[in-house]
């Protein structure tokens, strides 16, 4: 083994070591935000074709809420408060009912890909809400070029009807993943102002156990407990659920935790860039999904002008990073 250089203290040899080893879980936690939110698009699709729409969001967030809050509340020691629960409740709600249940519903009738652009668009709506909500702050030019932008690409995937000879996106789904995007952005400024524990993880737990909740009884109350039956779910949908509750709720927003804490907001919120491509192509390769010259020419255009609201300096309002539908509206 090589000495070290003359006058390189033994010490700096470990730092580095550190150093290139956290850099790499870094890079490895990226991929994870990447690549398992991003495949979570396609794993709802598959999942809805065995589980009703409401009841597989449902079933996901409340394992992950009966799982973790247990073991969290152990390991943390924590006891949340009244108004911990209550924000939990409105999170839980704005985000999992309302921006994953509206992302389930959707996706039967609009392709995964394509229900994953149009949820990137949560970063815009979540710069207007920010704005509008008593104390917000008003965006600079470069974020308001970007909103445009965005509701330009938006008004290309959805109307007219017919359009350089590929048909528009059903519209009723299109209408729910707007919401969707809409609410997310809501929950998410709400739990940025609202009391939430020490523990982010215990914060999902009990937004799982709260959201979850709201999803199984909508679920009940809509009649889709008639539809469901346990027998008659495919292996393919319960895997689906498996991957849902693994790879993208736990392993997935560890790992997006862990980046918001090592990297800047900027780099973190290149998710929303990512996680369509992902969905497209995967929605593409195994669900036989269509890309059209007019979704790739609307998906140019969203993700600029997402990027365009992710990269603006803070003095013109950046917003912070979002916990995905589903990562995610994961």
């Amino acid at each position: 083994m090589p000495s070290p250089a003359l006058g390189t203290p033994a010490s700096a040899y470990p730092q580095e070591s550190t150093a290139k080893h956290g850099a790499a879980l870094l890079f490895l936690a990226f991929g994870v935000v990447y690549v398992f939110w991003g495949s979570t698009y396609l794993a709802m699709r598959i999942g809805i074709e065995s589980f009703p729409p409401l009841l597989l969001p449902g079933s996901r967030h409340l394992l992950v809420g009966l799982i973790l809050y247990p073991l969290l509340r152990w390991k943390t020691g924590e006891r949340p408060t009244i108004a911990q629960w209550k924000t939990a409740a409105m999170t839980g709600t704005l985000l999992l009912f309302f921006g994953n249940g509206g992302v389930c519903y959707a996706e039967q009738t609009v392709p995964s890909g394509i229900a994953a652009l149009l949820v990137a668009t949560v970063s815009l709506w979540m710069v207007i809400v920010d704005w509008l909500r008593p104390g917000g702050v008003r965006p600079g030019a470069r974020v308001i070029a970007g909103i445009i932008l965005g509701f330009l690409g938006l008004a290309l995937l959805v109307g007219p009807a017919h359009l350089g000879g590929s048909g528009r996106v059903n519209p009723t789904g299109a209408a729910v993943l707007i919401v969707a995007a809409f609410a997310w952005a809501c929950g998410s400024v709400f739990s940025k102002h609202g009391a939430l524990p020490h523990s982010p993880m215990l914060g999902v737990a009990m937004q799982g156990l709260a959201g979850g909740t709201v999803l199984w009884v909508a679920g009940l109350l809509t009649g889709e407990g008639r539809s469901l039956h346990w027998a008659a779910i495919s292996a393919r949908s319960w895997l689906a659920l498996a991957y849902l509750v693994l790879f993208g709720s736990v392993l997935g927003f560890t790992a997006y935790l862990y980046i918001l804490r090592k990297s800047t907001a900027a780099r973190v919120g290149t998710y929303a860039l990512v996680n369509p491509v992902v969905a497209l192509c995967l929605g593409w390769l195994f669900a036989k999904e269509t890309v059209s010259l007019r979704t790739l020419a609307a998906a140019a255009i969203i993700l600029s002008s997402v990027f365009l609201v992710i990269t603006a300096p803070a003095r013109m309002a950046e917003p912070e990073p979002l916990i995905p539908a589903g990562g995610e509206a994961d």
